[in-house]
């Protein structure tokens, strides 16, 4: 027998139960008749006088003054501020409607349209090889941060990149996270500029190098992802072999210093050096030089005086042989101390203090010869002598 058999209501298996009532239901007929009463009063108010009116028409009165109110109220919702540093991005059912600059607005307020405040001022971070903590510390991101070089080797490197907004509706709307894209924009164009140089180009000498071309590189990719960012500025933190080999890199770090230095103390020595040596050889070279024109200014000098003595030679060869003679002892002794001693002396033995007479005076020496040895002539010089020969032998020429 079927349990829903006509006739039957006890045969329900549910116990017969009538069916359940929505509570929901019953709530909004509550909410209806109480909001019918309210209408009515200000339908019955408003009409005054005029009490041969229907119940409904002051019911839709009282609707459309509370529709009136309602709908002012919702348009003065559509009012919105935009402060200096913000772009307001206007959307109508969504779509990208105009963009705003500072001071107040009106828009179609939700659900039709939206306003998204955005501050293009502000200077926003994005870490790249690292996470800073609440607490200050910061946290590594391995996957970032480790990069291959063009020789092989392994780089641990951390970038801090600063931006801000340049386009407010592109920032919005065309892309679906702009922070994150930028952070994987940078982190690749850092991997490309890493992988054509060397590790100690990138470690060393080439860190400023490395950051121009960073950045320059991830702002043309952002562009043309029409991201509306503009990078202002981007920061190498930090850039050092990887942990588990930085000891055998501290090792390679001090050799190279030890080589920059030798190189260093080389060049100091090579500079000390090489200035002394260039100015003795040009001291040496000015010497040699002066030696040369005095030899051959004094050659030419004595062939010109052999010249002009063989002139006067020809014309009278007894008596310019005896001028010369005359000449080269003159030259000979003039320069040489002397004492002459007077062959009147006999066979006696003088005894001549010669070592005290040539620590005198010549006038010293005169009065001792004179004083204490009487046979011993004046003491004279052949510079003295020379004079009276010369005279004569002018005098003969002269006759």
């Amino acid at each position: 027998m079927a349990w829903n058999e006509p006739g039957k209501p006890g045969q329900d298996p549910w116990g017969g139960r009538p069916p359940r009532k929505d509570a929901s239901s019953d709530t909004v007929q509550q909410v209806k008749r109480q909001l019918e009463g309210f209408l009515g009063k200000i339908g019955q108010q408003g009409s005054g006088d005029q009490q041969g009116d229907s119940a409904p028409e002051g019911l839709g009165a009282g609707i459309g003054a509370i529709i009136a109110i309602a709908a002012v109220i919702w348009l003065a919702l559509g009012v919105y501020i935009i402060d200096p540093a913000e772009r307001g991005v206007v959307t109508v059912f969504g779509a990208f409607s105009s963009e705003t600059g500072a001071g107040p607005h009106w828009n179609w307020p939700a659900p039709i349209g939206d306003v998204v405040k955005v501050n293009v001022e502000q200077i926003r971070n994005a870490e790249v090889g690292y996470r800073t903590i609440k607490n200050g510390s910061s946290s590594d991101v391995s996957g970032e941060s480790l990069m291959l070089t063009q020789d092989e080797n392994i780089v641990d490197i951390k970038l801090a990149v600063q931006y801000n907004i340049r386009n407010a509706s592109d920032y919005v709307f065309t892309n679906l996270d702009p922070d994150n894209a930028l952070r994987e924009v940078v982190e690749s164009a850092l991997r490309d500029v890493v992988g054509k140089n060397k590790m100690d180009f990138v470690l060393t000498d080439g860190r400023s190098q490395l950051v121009a071309k960073v950045r320059e590189s991830a702002q043309a990719t952002l562009d043309s992802y029409k991201t509306g960012i503009q990078i202002t500025s981007v920061n190498l933190q930090d850039a050092q072999p990887p942990e588990q080999v930085q000891s055998a890199f501290a090792d390679v770090v001090k050799a190279r210093e030890d080589r920059q230095r030798l190189i260093s103390e080389a060049e100091a020595y090579s500079n000390d050096i090489l200035p002394k040596a260039r100015g003795q050889s040009a001291r040496l070279t000015e010497e040699a030089t002066a030696y040369r024109d005095q030899v051959i200014a004094r050659a030419e000098g004595d062939a010109s005086r052999f010249n002009s003595i063989l002139a006067q030679y020809q014309k009278a060869p007894e008596v310019t042989r005896q001028r010369m003679y005359l000449d080269t002892m003159e030259q000979v002794l003039g320069a040489s101390s002397k004492i002459m001693v007077s062959s009147k002396a006999g066979g006696q033995m003088m005894y001549l203090p010669l070592d005290k007479w040539m620590q005198e005076d010549k006038s010293t020496v005169s009065a001792v010869s004179t004083n204490v040895l009487p046979e011993v002539a004046p003491v004279t010089t052949t510079r003295s002598a020379a004079p009276s020969l010369r005279d004569n032998l002018r005098s003969r020429e002269l006759r």
